[in-house]
């Protein structure tokens, strides 16, 4: 029996697991020796905590689970376990950040791969629209929900899926299904994972989310006539798309083929979404559409507004505001503003400088994330992180509190002045090709009997 390959998962808590129980679980030719975990991607997570993988997910091959370490200590584990190969398995990462990480690995003595969406992709007994992005923030959920209301208005039972994001107990959170609030506190769900799931369960749609995306998928095909996976970051599709949405964001000009896996995503699209037109400049519009051009010249191209609405416009109107954005479009994502700063814009609020009253993590993302100066991001991994929020927002001495971010963050803090939430959609911008063109085509062909 020849030896099995050694290999070191570097991961981020999402793709990582999806890849590993894909491609590695049943894979008698390797051994996955460690995952590690990139605490710029989960800022707050513990980053001297060790956790594991655990056996009754990692499968039959592994007894003892699978030791999960911070990525600072990439190169000590390759060397505890004279590993052969890192395989890279997370998302919204820059080319050169990506390959530095590739330096480490080889200069420990270790291989390093990328492995192809082929080996990860499920195939689904149901018709799949898959919704993913260039990077972080573009309005890829905008374009998930819209989808999906489509087909719903259409007569079809749909169901979301999204990458994960289980921060808490992994055997728990194997299959998650959420349609109520109630599932949010049933599953412990972080800020962060509230994000992405709160909005649909306000508009009375279903999403599941976890660990096992092959578990997950047969559970949703139960009641689905069609799925629309709503991917996390820039993450490719976990399932084989029949139709694929890829969002590009303008406002960010030349990120579209600069970041992994959003190049990816970008040469595989059927259709591009270049969303925020109302808020890009037309020379960056530009410089995008020449990228796409020599990313994938065959792909429709699709032209959105994004659309900022605010409760009560009256009782915000020229108010002191400390603004709160979404977390992660802010950090790994490097956006300075959002929604909420949009919205404070227009109804010309005074925007009060959060950084003098920054407490605990707080402040420590402030100073890891410098783009961050004017608004708040929404961070909340851990009781902590919410806690030092909670009292960055209290110290600040403003009249009302403007919430980009996409949850209802009354119902997690408790403050002494109101918030107003602000919400953001899509609609069409120009005569271009429509979204529900492509989902008329996508009908016919996939769904009529």
């Amino acid at each position: 029996m020849s030896k099995k390959i050694r290999v070191v998962i570097i991961g981020a808590l999402g793709f990582d697991f999806h890849l590993y129980n894909t491609y590695f679980r049943k894979n008698e030719d390797y051994e996955v020796v460690a995952f590690t975990y990139a605490s710029e991607q989960n800022v707050g997570t513990t980053e001297e905590e060790e956790r594991k993988y655990p056996p009754k997910l990692a499968g039959t091959q592994y007894p003892k689970g699978i030791p999960m370490v911070p990525e600072y200590r990439l190169i000590e584990t390759i060397k505890k376990y004279n590993a052969d190969e890192v395989v890279f398995a997370y998302s919204d990462v820059s080319h050169d950040e990506l390959m530095h990480k590739g330096s480490r690995a080889l200069a420990a003595g270790a291989n390093y791969r990328l492995i192809s969406p082929k080996h990860s992709m499920i195939k689904s007994t149901k018709p799949v629209v898959s919704i993913v992005a260039v990077r972080t923030g573009c309005g890829k959920s905008q374009v998930s929900r819209a989808t999906y209301r489509y087909l719903v208005s259409k007569g079809y039972k749909v169901v979301a899926i999204r990458e994960p994001m289980p921060y808490g107990d992994l055997i728990e959170q194997e299959v998650m299904r959420f349609s109520t609030y109630e599932d949010l506190d049933k599953y412990k769900c972080t800020i962060e994972e509230r994000e992405e799931y709160e909005p649909y369960i306000e508009q009375g749609l279903v999403i599941y989310s976890g660990v096992d995306y092959e578990k997950i998928v047969r559970e949703a095909e139960k009641e689905a006539d069609v799925i629309v996976f709503d991917g996390g970051n820039n993450e490719i599709s976990f399932y084989i798309p029949d139709l694929q949405f890829v969002v590009v964001d303008p406002l960010r000009p030349g990120h579209e083929n600069k970041f992994h896996p959003g190049e990816v995503n970008a040469r595989t699209a059927s259709a591009y979404v270049i969303n925020k037109m109302n808020s890009a400049k037309p020379e960056d519009v530009k410089f995008v559409e020449k990228n796409l051009d020599e990313l994938n010249p065959d792909a429709v191209r699709i032209y959105t507004n994004s659309v900022v609405t605010i409760d009560k416009p009256e009782e915000v109107k020229g108010k002191r505001a400390v603004v709160v954005e979404d977390g992660p479009t802010l950090t790994h994502g490097n956006m300075a503003t959002g929604a909420g700063y949009v919205a404070a814009k227009e109804n010309n609020c005074i925007i009060v400088d959060p950084k003098p009253h920054v407490v605990g993590t707080m402040a420590k993302v402030f100073k890891e994330f410098p783009q961050i100066t004017e608004i708040v991001p929404a961070m909340g991994y851990n009781d902590e992180q919410i806690r030092d929020m909670e009292t960055t927002l209290n110290n600040i001495d403003a009249d009302i509190i403007i919430d980009g971010s996409p949850i209802d963050l009354a119902k997690l803090v408790k403050v002494n002045k109101p918030i107003f939430r602000t919400y953001y959609d899509i609609e069409q911008f120009g005569d271009s090709v429509t979204i529900e063109d492509l989902l008329d085509k996508f009908i016919e062909k996939h769904l009529k009997k």
